[in-house]
Order: structure tokens, then sequence, then C-alpha cells
């Protein structure tokens, strides 16, 4: 089907109530967001593999060392809610990074019960010598579109969270 006739089919309105039974006939995964996203993302994922120029970094490890250039040594717990990870993912991702060598964790000066999690001299080295392949990244990721079209998507986007 023509890319126009497949966008023309979409709609922005709420979808109507169907009978649960009816669902299945009215049901095109092609135009779920779900999916859609997952493919964006698919995509977005494989660009930062290529091109990240650090094999052994993943996406969410990236996006822990970028939220603690940008915020400075914090807790886990509060890492995990700054990049969108649960208590689980943000633990083994901290764990990975401590292995090596890019994080560690010190006690808080101000609350002895709390361990903060921030950048080691190697964590600030490579954030700094790959942010411009993060930049890249994000600019091949979103260069099938317009700049009208990108700053609408990611207000979108933000519209979601």
């Amino acid at each position: 089907m023509p890319a126009k006739a497949s966008q023309a089919r979409r709609s922005t309105a709420p979808a109507p109530k169907i009978h649960a039974g009816a669902a299945a006939a009215f049901y095109v995964l092609d135009h779920q967001i779900g999916f859609a996203l997952r493919l964006a993302h698919q995509r977005h994922c494989a660009l930062f593999a290529a091109r990240i120029g650090d094999a052994e970094l993943t996406p969410t490890q990236w996006a822990a060392l970028a939220k603690l250039w940008q915020t400075g040594p914090t807790s886990q717990n509060r890492l995990g809610r700054l990049t969108g990870m649960d208590a689980s993912t943000i633990r083994g991702v901290v764990n990975r990074l401590i292995k090596r060598g890019l994080v560690d964790t010190r006690p808080d000066k101000e609350d002895a019960r709390l361990l903060l999690v921030g950048l080691t001299r190697e964590g600030t080295q490579l954030y700094r010598a790959l942010a411009a392949n993060a930049l890249e990244i994000s600019e091949q990721t979103l260069a099938p579109l317009g700049k009208d079209e990108r700053e609408t998507l990611m207000r979108l986007l933000d519209k979601m969270r």
C-alpha cells in the first residue's frame, strides 16, 4: 500500500468504542502507537550501536552517564527516576558502569545513609569523548523529519511522558 494511502487511514481522533468481538476486524498492527514507537526505537538503537564508538556501551548506560554529567553525583534511586529506569534496571546499569570504572559510589556527606553515584575520571573522559557521537545519533534518528516535524514530535513525546 502506498505510504500516503496508509497515512490517510491513520487518524488522530480517539478510536471509536468497538465491541470486543468486532475489535479483531479493526485492529491493524501497523497503525498502533506501540508498534510504531518500537520500530522507531529499534532504528535508534541500531544507530546507537553502530555509531556511539564504544561497543560495550548500551543506550541505558549512556543515559546514566549523560544524566550524571548533567546532575553530578546523585542517589541510585534518583538516577533511576531521572533516566526512566526501574530500580532493578538502574541497579544493573550502575553495577556494569562500576565494573568498567566509569562510575563509583560514595557516602553522601550530608546523609551517611545515602550512597551517591558519580562519574569517575574515566567516566567523565568517556562522556566527553562520545557526546558528539551521541548528538549525531540523535540527528540520524530524526533525519527523515523536517525541522518543524522534529519539534512537533519532541513536543508530543514530552506531553506523553
